[in-house]
């Protein structure tokens, strides 16, 4: 069973979430030929202060 996790900064609304879960199995099955019932996409959410690009927070940049 193949599984994909995500990493996202929180914020993104539900229905983006639901478009990033299905896009991501179609690659899966396209890429693996895998069954569509046995992907598996595992999405986390982390605040803003705890993603760092450069150094700085993202909440510190205002991403």
């Amino acid at each position: 069973m193949p599984i994909a996790q995500i990493y996202i900064m929180e914020g993104r609304s539900d229905e983006k979430k639901e478009q990033l879960i299905e896009k991501i199995t179609d690659a899966m099955v396209e890429a693996l030929d895998a069954p569509r019932d046995v992907v598996r996409v595992m999405i986390t959410e982390m605040p803003k202060q705890h993603f760092g690009i450069g150094g700085s927070s993202a909440k510190k940049l205002g991403r």
